[in-house]
């Protein structure tokens, strides 16, 4: 079986105010909140997660800084699924129901809390309705039939156009297997030629320099908080 993420464990959105945030997920689209809690390692910070399934949540972000960042379409937010962000920022977001009959009663609900609703857009691959969220946020429900094809949906033009080569293609389709080994890999010694988390400089040399077991130590926030509900 090949070694990858078998799907989205969460992703994380800051928010100005987490309560309509959880309004508008409970009730515009059924999610439920399974926890709510002050951020781990971040002081002043609550975290949020709002289940979709067992295993995929969307999380939300609430400190006193977002409040003052402002929000500028085409650039921190997109204006439309159609419009674009800055490199390395969230587009839109996709959530997956399993049925057409399961997206149209989706597209129904979403439209019942008096949310602007449109589609479904058959993109052949996939169906799609298409929303809007709090806080400028672009939301899509998806549903596929089947499995994508990659022998039909990757357009060689457009891979040309990418600077793919048809070698490069083959490897991006049909990526490297990885053995697990019988002990940890050892960390990757610093390159600034690799994508790095923006921690101040001698804290992230700090973190580089700890073994995974004291890393570990250091960052067990597994215990409930105190006062759960």
């Amino acid at each position: 079986m090949a070694l990858r993420p078998n799907g989205m464990h969460h992703i994380a959105i800051c928010t100005a105010d987490i309560k309509k945030q959880i309004e508008f997920f409970t009730d515009v689209l059924g999610a439920r909140l399974v926890a709510l809690y002050w951020m781990h390692g971040t002081e002043g910070a609550w975290h949020g997660f709002l289940e979709l399934s067992a295993s995929s949540t969307v999380a939300f972000v609430q400190h006193p800084d977002v409040q003052a960042k402002p929000r500028t379409p085409d650039l921190t937010h997109a204006r439309t699924p159609g419009h674009f962000t800055s490199a390395g920022t969230m587009q839109h977001l996709a959530l997956n129901v399993d049925t057409e009959q399961e997206l149209l009663a989706m597209r129904d609900r979403i439209r019942s809390r008096g949310i602007v609703a449109l589609g479904p857009v058959d993109h052949g691959m996939c169906k799609s309705v298409y929303f809007a969220g709090l806080e400028g946020l672009c939301l899509e429900i998806s549903t596929s039939r089947e499995a994508i094809d990659p022998a039909i949906w990757i357009d060689r033009d457009v891979a040309a156009k990418a600077g793919i080569s048809s070698e490069e293609l083959q490897r991006f389709v049909n990526p490297a297997a990885f053995e697990a080994t019988d002990g940890p890999v050892k960390q990757a010694a610093y390159d600034p030629s690799k994508p790095h988390m923006d921690y101040p400089e001698d804290i992230y040399r700090m973190l580089l320099g700890m073994s995974d077991e004291d890393f570990v130590k250091a960052h067990d926030w597994s215990a409930p908080p105190a006062n759960a509900a």
